[in-house]
């Protein structure tokens, strides 16, 4: 591990040193246009091991080669109900700003603001562990529905069990907390603002790439050890955010996901207003047939990184069953991968929640990937 020519105590970060130069492209982060076949149809979401081609041939998937074609697909399908991912050209300077710092017992605690494209600037929680003498493991910390954002997962209100970039800087990783658009202290329009992105989701994506950008520039961070975390939103937010960013080695999504289908008997408006995919309403009619993606081919597209999955038997939003059929079908992708360890699922008896034995687990298997 490289030692830094520089101490890190206390842990101060230039603004020079934040900022990434104009259209610079991230190593690792996925272009999904470049490339793609857009617009495979894929009748039946569930069938993850066959690739379809433009002429409705259908093969089996046998290799690795074989499915990040099919994974190329799956990105199409996902932009195609939540719009375009912003090419390279969006990425401007970041021109980090910060607002104030507060010191807790083992960290730092820095709010900043940075720019993710033009005209809009994300506030956010960098959270820097004292006395780092390497580079350490880093993690973008995505928060649930809630009017504090990312105030709870930096241990700042909320519950306690969601207090996961706490913990995370605890134990000594270098975490950046975004606010969601339209939560917490990042007032949001998507009407006006948003009127360039087809989706709320789409956007809260670009914003993590963007932030992982932030991330990769730290003198604190070694950018080959970076994960993601959140519940209920932030736990479905992690999930599409690594499907578009390989850079994120490792997702832990809690509360995030169960096949659409699956969603309350399959009525998806739940999805639909402007912070997620209106797209399901305005163009697929509600009908989860019709969506062109579903979660078993997300957590597919992550293969051969891992996902740690909590799901809670009494999970009121995401039906356990159909969390159970997606990772069982996602499986085989992990198989096919040689990394059938890197998928795991907990189901604890208990609601829409994270429990405390299921975080430490996260945690420890964090550790084993990103240590």
């Amino acid at each position: 591990m490289e030692m830094l020519t520089e101490a890190l105590h206390p842990p101060r970060v230039s603004r020079a040193a934040l900022a990434l130069a104009v259209g610079m492209q991230a190593a690792g982060a996925v272009d999904p246009m470049a490339g793609a076949p857009p617009g495979i149809p894929y009748p039946d979401h569930s069938r993850l091991l066959e690739v379809r081609d433009a002429s409705g041939g259908v093969r089996p998937v046998v290799t690795a080669a074989d499915w990040a074609e099919r994974a190329a697909h799956i990105r199409a399908g996902m932009q195609q109900a939540m719009g375009p991912l912003p090419g390279a050209a969006a990425r401007i300077p970041l021109e980090v700003e910060e607002l104030g710092e507060t010191p807790s017992a083992r960290y730092l605690r820095r709010k900043i603001l940075f720019t993710p494209e033009a005209g809009d600037r994300v506030p956010a929680w960098l959270l820097i562990p004292f006395d780092l003498r390497q580079r350490a493991p880093a993690m973008l910390c995505l928060h649930q529905t809630t009017a504090i954002g990312k105030d709870e997962p930096a241990g700042l209100g909320g519950r306690p069990s969601l207090h996961y970039a706490h913990e995370l800087a605890e134990r000594g990783y270098v975490c950046i907390v975004p606010d969601y658009p339209s939560f917490g202290e990042y007032p949001y329009d998507f009407r006006r603002q948003g009127a360039h992105h087809a989706s709320g989701s789409i956007k809260a994506i670009w914003n993590n790439l963007r932030a992982v950008d932030l991330l990769e520039s730290l003198p604190q961070v070694d950018p080959g050890r970076i994960g993601v975390i959140g519940h209920s939103l932030g736990g479905h937010n992690a999930l599409f955010t690594a499907v578009f960013d390989r850079r994120l080695k490792a997702v832990v999504t809690s509360c995030g996901f169960t096949a659409f289908p699956d969603y309350y008997g399959g009525r998806v408006a739940g999805w639909t207003s402007d912070r997620y995919m209106p797209r399901i309403r305005d163009v697929y009619g509600n009908d989860a047939r019709r969506i062109p993606f579903d979660f078993p081919e997300v957590l597919g597209a992550i293969a051969p990184r891992g996902v740690f999955s909590n799901s809670p038997v009494r999970d009121d939003n995401f039906e356990v069953g159909g969390v159970r059929r997606t990772v069982a079908l996602a499986a085989g992708v992990f198989a096919l991968h040689g990394a059938a360890d890197r998928l795991v699922l907990k189901t604890p008896d208990g609601g829409h929640d994270f429990p405390e034995p299921e975080r430490l687990a996260a945690y420890a298997w964090l550790d084993g990937i990103l240590r």
